[in-house]
């Protein structure tokens, strides 16, 4: 079976802290697979209320999630706080990816690197939408117009 591949960018601009709770433990005895999803999603909004952006109105658009990926390097326990790194990437007409990378704060292990990719939805008329140019121009700016 072919693994997936993530590759982590080079810098991450934003860093938040999560703990593990113990609810957050499974039958096995460490962190569900289902818990990264949710700690995903919330170290983005905090990157994007960081940055003055509601998730559901970025120049009047939300975001929905079009795909995620993730690769699980080590276990996390209860207790442990994981240092979340936040990265955009890969802009296309829609959207971009989202990049985590989640490691223990205090041995700096590696527990899950991950993707979420994003395009800018209007709830109101149910369709996707361009990228808008105040996301780009914060993250993105090469890409622009002028």
């Amino acid at each position: 079976m072919a693994r997936i591949e993530l590759k982590l960018p080079a810098d991450f601009s934003f860093h938040t802290e999560l703990q593990v709770r113990i609810t957050d433990i499974n039958y096995a005895g460490h962190m569900g697979n289902d818990i990264v999803v949710s700690l995903m999603h919330e170290a983005r909004y905090r990157f994007m209320a960081h940055h003055g952006l509601p998730e559901l109105n970025v120049e009047g658009l939300g975001v929905i999630i079009a795909d995620n990926v993730i690769l699980y390097k080590s276990e996390a326990f209860a207790g442990e706080v994981l240092v979340i790194g936040v990265a955009v990437t890969d802009f296309n007409k829609y959207g971009c990816d989202f990049v985590y990378q989640m490691t223990e704060k205090t041995s700096g292990r590696e527990v899950a690197r991950a993707k979420t990719g994003i395009v800018f939805f209007d709830y109101q008329t149910r369709a996707v939408q361009k990228v808008p140019q105040s996301f780009l121009a914060l993250f993105a700016p090469e890409r622009v117009a002028s």
